[in-house]
């Protein structure tokens, strides 16, 4: 399924993003205000910018490396397939949508993962059978992301578990939505395109159309109507 138009430049948000994440984490190790200023809490509802903020934020340089990878191997696949635009449309809604939900859940929390997982839904529904190597295996990329769910909801219920899961789960959730939105609207564009192209080809045979006479009933109906 074809869906990026190729004569779009891509911009490589993906790498962007990605340095953004690194800068602040940066800024995390050398201002010691920084993390509390920007993560993910109740101060959030009278402080917006932290449901966007918290996205680029991270708790130890084991959580930044996880997610970056994340983010840089299927986060180039998705933009070069949806296009740029699109794409950061989708990391940062996935993200704050995500934290719209996890503020509810958590006393704070931070870090990419909402966004990534909504990354990952959407390309599970845009490429399902993408080969990716995950748990020591090679595995088409529904399977893992069925795997990885099934582990986050188990997760879930372990209360000394401090993974932000429901975070995960509902980014996916919203990666998968706007994945099937996208599938629909190109496919319905797609249709539109093949039957505009199959009335032109038509009307074409039609005007470049010969006439050509059979000359042998030509002779019988001059035989018939003009000799006497």
């Amino acid at each position: 399924m074809q869906i990026h138009n190729s004569q779009t430049k891509m911009k490589y948000f993906t790498f962007w993003l990605a340095g953004l994440c690194v800068l602040f984490f940066l800024l995390q190790l050398l201002i010691p205000t920084f993390t509390d200023s920007f993560v993910l809490n109740q101060q959030a509802f009278l402080q917006p910018w932290r449901f966007l903020s918290s996205i680029f934020l991270h708790g130890s340089l084991i959580h930044l490396v996880y997610n970056m990878f994340a983010l840089l191997m299927f986060g180039f696949i998705l933009e070069k397939k949806i296009g740029s635009t699109k794409f950061l449309s989708l990391y940062l809604s996935t993200g704050i949508i995500a934290n719209l939900i996890a503020v509810n859940f958590y006393f704070s929390s931070l870090g990419a993962s909402g966004a990534i997982y909504g990354i990952i839904g959407c390309l599970t529904i845009l490429m399902p059978m993408l080969t990716i190597w995950a748990f020591s295996l090679p595995m088409p990329l529904f399977l893992a992301c069925i795997v990885w769910t099934i582990g986050d909801l188990i997760q879930t219920f372990v209360p000394s578990s401090n993974i932000g899961t429901i975070a995960h789960l509902s980014g996916l959730a919203v990666g998968i939505l706007f994945g099937l939105f996208l599938r629909l609207k190109y496919k319905k564009e797609n249709s539109t395109k093949n039957n505009k192209l199959n009335y032109f080809t038509i009307q074409s045979n039609y005007n470049n159309r010969k006439v050509e006479l059979d000359e042998n009933s030509m002779q019988s109906w001059e035989n018939h109507h003009l000799k006497k």
